[in-house]
């Protein structure tokens, strides 16, 4: 075992698979001889050649496109979109040639293709450095769709999305890419309950696409988050005295209903977290799935916590995010209703 930030753990299972099957290769802007503007990529192209790590053009469409073709052929790419914000012109190849490939041709073609891409904000990126678009992804059949929220989980499940034969889209909050981030010199330091850094195996391990985990035990009500959230809703609660039960979601697509659905029936209450905006956002889906499986344990209405409904500000970033502060109003108001 290792202390591993995020960035370390998504380096090791990128460098593990590429040790362990000479059909997997990174490509992207800026991931070959540089390593990635995050240093995720650091070293691979030093230790595996520039054949199995590609600098690529400005052109993500493009990207995608030659992902697609190589993964037809044999390979498995994992492409990295340096920021989330960089997805959109990718969007058509994702959409309408990736996901569809293996249903339009019956079973006869598929391309399994992992897209990395950093997401949300925190380190004053602006907001064309700083979206959350996993729930325009998640609408889309035949992507999967994954956060983690900590350098073990982030480094199985890369794994296990590489491995897999259908596209995965793996979300990265660089907010916690490289430890605690204690937030903006002019507020208050962020108090993580959950330390973001972790011992993780050097050697491979996988985590199952599909599978929420438990991040603390409760019985008060129910917390879902993803990501970053995962941290801000520990410190909340922790700060509340609330007996909170806190999952972690980490797949947003597969979704494991079953362990959702089992804390709400036991606790009765649910507050969804997540930190892209609140309008058609993944809480959306989560609030409805929910509201589905467990109407009659329900005593109190499902509260979301999010990002406003705006262009994400650089200003005010530090305002846009849930904070621990409306996390805790939202835990309260849902206690109100005995």
């Amino acid at each position: 075992m290792s202390k591993m930030n995020m960035v370390q753990a998504i380096n090791s299972a990128l460098d593990i698979k590429m040790s362990q099957d000479p059909c997997v290769l990174v490509m992207g802007e800026d991931v070959g001889f540089f390593g990635g503007v995050f240093r995720c990529t650091e070293g691979l192209y030093q230790k595996h050649g520039p054949h199995r790590s590609l600098d690529m053009p400005i052109a993500e469409g493009g990207i995608i496109a030659t992902a697609i073709g190589m993964g037809v052929n044999g390979l498995r790419p994992v492409v990295e979109i340096q920021f989330a914000d960089y997805i959109y012109p990718a969007f058509d190849q994702i959409v309408s040639e990736l996901a569809r490939l293996r249903h339009r041709s019956g079973g006869e073609f598929w391309a399994p293709v992992t897209i990395r891409t950093p997401c949300g904000g925190g380190i004053r990126g602006g907001q064309t450095h700083s979206q959350s678009p996993e729930g325009i992804f998640t609408h889309v059949c035949g992507l999967k769709t994954v956060m983690p929220s900590n350098p073990y989980d982030a480094k199985g499940l890369l794994i296990s999305a590489i491995e897999d034969d259908d596209p995965v889209l793996f979300f990265e909050p660089k907010r916690i890419y490289n430890g605690p981030f204690d937030g903006d010199h002019n507020k208050p330091s962020v108090s993580w309950a959950n330390h973001p850094l972790g011992e993780v195996p050097e050697e491979h391990y996988s985590i199952p696409i599909g599978q929420a985990t438990i991040s603390q035990a409760g019985n008060d009500v129910t917390v879902l988050a993803y990501g970053t959230m995962v941290h801000v809703a520990a410190a909340a609660i922790k700060q509340s005295g609330i007996d909170a039960e806190l999952i972690d979601l980490r797949s947003l697509v597969p979704l494991d209903l079953n362990t959702i659905a089992n804390s709400v029936k036991k606790t009765g209450r649910c507050v969804v977290i997540h930190e892209a905006t609140r309008t058609g956002g993944y809480g959306a889906e989560l609030v409805a799935e929910v509201q589905e499986e467990c109407f009659w344990h329900l005593l109190a209405p499902i509260e979301r916590v999010t990002g406003w409904d705006t262009p994400y500000p650089h200003a005010f970033e530090w305002e846009y995010f849930p904070s621990q502060e409306r996390i805790i109003e939202a835990l309260q108001r849902t206690l109100e209703n005995r």
